[in-house]
């Protein structure tokens, strides 16, 4: 009975669905055992940075989706100083075995060794994925006199200079979208350089400066004691739908502090690929990038395959953007 039932259910298939089946079966199988082939162990994480930040926050999101999805754990460790540049100018002098990666950040990686010798350039970092981004946002308190964008604009149009923004550090993310919107509105701000991100919301909370320049990361987190006047991505933040885009009120602006990932330089292609592609499950698992959104982050999906191009344009941007600034000969 058993056999006559089961010879009636295989002819009924279609054996050209059959085989696509089989192929994305085995080519599931493959991916799983050359992802096991380059993690032998626990995996070392090092962040250029002190713990805390928004690169270890992301990098303790992916943490447990790592150890379900690939079986071995991601083991946090931490190289600050020089803003992330005593981490990758170490970078390549680590094995390239597959068992240890690095955070790297975008604008840091191209701006700092254009501004001086600081032990690594751009072309010598293998970042392999960038897997999302914190976007820029023109950050007030709750009780700022600013109700819009328009309203900052029109206050710098009045008094030039007399608008002051807190942010990131210099040559930051935040340093360069103030450079840029300032172009771009014709206005002059004053911005204001912090150390961190935490330095930058706690001098706006304080009312040592009028906005910020931060992420959206800061409204998440901050919540009901700012407002954002707009967010520098493509569309509207979920988490914020009824804030405004730049673009939607005439500005070009889309970007934000990039973050992702690098191996030595010694570690092989196929090496390179396997990561690229652990990290991007990763990225395209439904219940990470949830945590992502929850969290202020906007998603990125630039994969080892597309990682040139990408960087050739940011490459572009970035500098451009500085030397106008006087920020870089």
């Amino acid at each position: 009975m058993f056999t006559k039932t089961f010879k009636s259910h295989f002819k009924k298939i279609n054996y050209r669905s059959f085989f696509s089946i089989s192929l994305t079966t085995l080519a599931a199988f493959t991916f799983a055992v050359t992802a096991q082939a380059q993690v032998n162990g626990p995996v070392n994480y090092v962040i250029p940075f002190g713990p805390g930040g928004e690169s270890d926050i992301s990098a303790r999101l992916q943490q447990p989706f790592f150890k379900e999805k690939f079986g071995q754990d991601l083991v946090i460790s931490y190289k600050p100083g020089g803003g992330g540049a005593v981490g990758w100018a170490s970078l390549n002098n680590l094995k390239g075995d597959g068992q240890t990666i690095m955070g790297v950040n975008l604008p840091h990686i191209i701006i700092k060794p254009a501004q001086k010798d600081v032990g690594f350039t751009t072309d010598n970092i293998t970042s392999f994925y960038m897997f999302h981004f914190t976007p820029d946002a023109l950050v007030v308190t709750a009780d700022s006199p600013y109700k819009s964008l328009q309203d900052l604009i029109d206050a710098a149009k009045k008094k030039p200079g007399a608008v002051t923004l807190s942010g990131s550090g210099k040559a930051s993310a935040n340093h360069l979208a103030q450079i840029k919107f300032d172009k771009m509105a014709g206005i002059k701000t004053t911005y204001v350089p912090f150390k961190g991100t935490g330095a930058a919301v706690t001098a706006l909370l304080g009312k040592q400066v009028k906005a910020e320049w931060g992420y959206t990361t800061v409204g998440a987190k901050q919540g009901k004691a700012v407002r954002l006047l707009a967010v520098a991505m493509e569309e509207r933040h979920p988490l914020f739908p009824n804030v405004p885009t730049f673009k939607e009120l005439g500005y070009d602006m889309v970007g934000g502090a990039y973050r992702g990932m690098a191996l030595p330089s010694s570690a092989s292609e196929s090496t390179r690929k396997a990561w690229s592609k652990m990290v991007g499950e990763i990225n395209n698992d439904p219940a990470f990038q949830k945590k992502m959104l929850d969290g202020g982050f906007a998603m990125l999906d630039i994969d080892y395959g597309n990682m040139d191009a990408f960087m050739k344009e940011r490459v572009k941007e970035y500098i451009s953007d500085a030397r106008a600034a006087g920020l870089i000969k």
